[in-house]
């Protein structure tokens, strides 16, 4: 059975900065994962995908907004997937959750993940 499950979130002051994890099981991380978020009365949007090119190749993919804020990276040994976020807006507060994919799409695309985890929730004070 294929379980995600995120932590790392919290309340922190504008500028400061985050790194979220999102621990699998039942799969490992050679797929397509991402992180997605969702702000109180928003829609969930993309922040970020990884998708794996080959032996040990992978593709990121970044939501515009993200202007070299954000890096999504992964631990193999640990089958940990992390989001790291670096000077941190009020308008980044919201839940963020992790995804990962059962088929090759990998789109910043909520469509094509089709494992999701219960989210952690980030809040930034200015």
């Amino acid at each position: 059975q294929v379980q995600l499950v995120e932590s790392g979130g919290g309340s922190v002051q504008a500028g400061g900065s985050l790194r979220l994890s999102c621990a699998a099981s039942g799969f490992t991380y050679r797929r397509c994962v991402g992180w997605f978020r969702q702000a109180p009365r928003k829609e969930r949007e993309a922040v970020a995908t990884m998708r794996p090119l080959g032996s040990a190749a992978y593709r990121y993919d970044y939501a515009d907004f993200v202007q070299g804020r954000f890096t999504i990276s992964k631990d193999a040994s640990k089958n940990i997937v992390y989001l790291q976020i670096d000077s941190l807006k009020p308008e980044d507060s919201a839940t963020y959750y992790c995804a990962a994919a059962q088929g090759i799409a990998c789109r910043l695309d909520s469509a094509d993940f089709d494992y999701w985890g219960n989210g952690t929730l980030v809040t930034i004070s200015s």
